[in-house]
C-alpha cells in the first residue's frame, strides 16, 4: 500500500442486516505525492458527457467507478491510491447495490467512506455520484 491506513475495516462486521463487502478505514495517511481531486462522478461517458441508457443502480455505479478509475490512471495512479470517497444516492433501496459494485472496484484498498441519501441530482435519471480524492505517491 502506497499509503497508511488506519482501522481497517469491511463493511460485513460493521452492517451485518446488510450485504456489504466493502474494504474501508477510519483514517488514510497520505506522504507527499500528487493530490487528484475528483469531481462527483455520474453515470456518464467522459468523452463526451452523454449518460449511460440504464435506470439500473448497479450499471450505473459501474460506469461511475470505471470514471473513477480511468480519471485516476490518466493522473498516473491506480486505484491504490484511491484515499476518499463520497458517495451520493438518490433512493436508500439501492444502498446496498451501489455499494456491492463500487466494492468490486476498492477491495482491498481501503479509502475512507462518506454515504450520503440525497433528494436529487443534476440530472433526474442519475441515481448515484461518487467523488474520491487519490494521492499518487512520488
Amino acid at each position: 500500500m502506497a499509503h497508511t491506513r488506519i482501522r481497517k475495516f469491511n463493511t460485513s462486521d460493521t452492517y451485518p442486516e446488510q450485504n456489504l463487502d466493502n474494504d474501508l478505514c477510519q483514517a488514510v495517511v497520505t506522504h507527499g505525492g500528487k493530490t487528484v481531486w475528483l469531481r462527483g462522478q455520474c453515470p456518464q461517458n467522459l468523452d463526451d458527457a452523454v449518460s449511460i441508457d440504464s435506470h439500473d443502480p448497479v450499471e450505473q455505479t459501474r460506469k461511475v467507478m470505471q470514471n473513477i478509475k480511468q480519471l485516476i490512471e490518466e493522473a498516473g495512479g491506480t486505484m491504490e491510491h484511491l484515499v476518499k470517497v463520497v458517495v451520493y444516492i438518490t433512493d436508500v433501496r439501492h444502498r446496498e447495490d451501489v455499494y456491492r459494485t463500487m466494492g468490486e472496484y476498492i477491495k482491498g484498498v481501503h479509502p475512507v467512506s462518506t454515504g450520503l441519501v440525497v433528494q436529487a441530482l443534476a440530472r433526474p435519471e442519475w441515481l448515484v455520484e461518487i467523488d474520491g480524492t487519490a494521492v499518487i505517491p512520488e
